[in-house]
């Protein structure tokens, strides 16, 4: 108990976990101040804390439309904790730190390295630099590629607002958006807009790429080769992972749509469903084949160390190569003429494992408590799990135990399951010796 309640003792899991805890109670306190509201009343506890939680954690899932139920002043609550959410709270109390010239201690870079998944302790406070200057940079190219459209639709006072509020909600794969019900919601008003199309989708790339595939692409360029063997495998998984699905939307689900929209509206919602929350179609227009195809690529997610959510890229890819290794009767998983190690694969099993058991025991509880089809639930379940925000209207119409889980899903998807692990047993003793072992039969 003394370790848990005492900063000093925490490991630096347990600080991650604690600050995006103090967050949440943070912006729950804000959004629920009568100016919080366009009506001046306030939010509802549970309002305030279900949607402090999905910007925090980057999700998008919402139970009030943002752009209408929200003041400016709620709105702009509502880009700070995304901003935090998607950058990291330690990220945002060490760069507070450096600006107050004084010097980041051991446990605060210890901490840094855990929530940017750097490979080593060294030159924190220059990757900390360079994350800075390339958030800041790529949110305000977005923001300035996204103003003639906005600014040409609803003025320039609130057409810049609306440039930069969806350029950070883009970047941080959070999916928010302040459009309300134009067009039918989300960015659907601009479906067929390829400057809007094209700026989102690369922000939301660029997002999920992770900040340290960003360090390693700026140091050797193009020259692949030279990548670190995660760079090469989350560049690989995230062409397929546009390429593969947006080829089954365009021929399956878009069919009757004109080949330019076509073309848009199949690559964006390839692109979105990996924790950006965005659409450009009536998600619930999607056949059940066509959900399926969201649910899997929202459980997937973005890359380590990135703005996004999910299981992660290397982790897929670390589950594939393993299963294509058994196949072959190999004992070593080799890609890139490296060799994976053995507690990669282990941590890969472990975190697939947990998002199963979440996924399917969280869609099973809100079927029963609801009623409602499972395959539904598991678009929304799946969307918070990943931290999307996608829905298909459910999200809203849920009873307060149901919005809960969601909660705790979104948390649990921002943090990460070996964050929420090592924290949890962050004051382990070691073992002091090992069983004797024994072969059992499997398959």
């Amino acid at each position: 108990m003394h370790n848990i309640l005492t900063p000093r003792f925490w490991s630096p899991f347990q600080m991650i976990v604690m600050s995006f805890l103090g967050l949440i109670a943070a912006g729950t306190i804000l959004l629920m101040i009568p100016a919080a509201t366009a009506e001046g009343k306030g939010a509802p506890f549970l309002t305030a804390f279900f949607t402090t939680v999905s910007a925090s954690c980057v999700t998008g899932l919402t139970v009030e439309n943002t752009g209408i139920y929200w003041s400016g002043f709620g709105q702009a609550v509502i880009l700070f904790l995304i901003q935090i959410g998607g950058l990291g709270v330690v990220t945002m109390a060490v760069t507070l730190t450096m600006a107050s010239g004084r010097r980041i201690d051991l446990m605060q870079r210890s901490t840094m390295q855990e929530a940017l998944a750097v490979p080593q302790l060294g030159g924190i406070v220059r990757i900390l630099r360079f994350i800075l200057k390339f958030t800041f940079g790529i949110e305000a190219i977005g923001a300035l590629l996204l103003m003639p459209v906005f600014c040409r639709d609803y003025g320039w006072s609130q057409g810049v607002w609306m440039a930069v509020f969806h350029a950070v909600s883009a970047f941080c794969n959070a999916g928010f958006d302040l459009l309300g019900t134009r067009g039918g919601g989300s960015l659907m008003a601009y479906a067929g807009d390829p400057l809007v199309n094209l700026t989102i989708m690369a922000l939301i790339v660029a997002g999920g790429l992770g900040f340290i595939t960003w360090a390693d692409l700026h140091v050797n360029g193009w020259r692949f080769r030279a990548y670190r063997l995660q760079t090469k495998i989350i560049l690989t998984m995230t062409g397929l992972l546009i390429v593969v699905p947006a080829a089954i939307l365009f021929f399956q689900e878009l069919s009757g749509e004109p080949f330019g929209l076509r073309v848009l509206e199949s690559l964006f919602q390839a692109v979105t469903p990996r924790t950006a929350g965005f659409n450009t179609i009536d998600i619930e227009s999607l056949s059940e084949e066509g959900r399926i195809i969201l649910v899997v690529l929202m459980l997937t997610g973005g890359s380590p160390g990135s703005t996004a959510g999910g299981i992660k890229t290397t982790t897929a890819f670390t589950l594939a190569a393993t299963a294509a290794a058994s196949l072959r009767m190999r004992a070593d998983v080799e890609c890139f003429s490296r060799r994976l190690a053995p507690e990669t694969r282990q941590q890969a099993l472990t975190i697939f494992l947990l998002y199963l058991m979440l996924f399917s025991g969280s869609t099973y509880l809100i079927c029963v408590l609801d009623s409602i089809p499972v395959v539904d639930c598991m678009v929304e379940t799946s969307s918070a799990l990943g931290t999307v925000g996608l829905s298909i209207g459910l999200t809203e119409k849920l009873g307060s135990i149901s919005q809960l889980v969601l909660c705790g899903l979104m948390f649990f998807g921002r943090v990460g399951a070996l964050t929420m692990i090592y924290a949890m047993h962050a004051r382990r003793r070691p073992s002091l010796g090992r069983m004797p072992e024994e072969k059992i039969t499997v398959g």
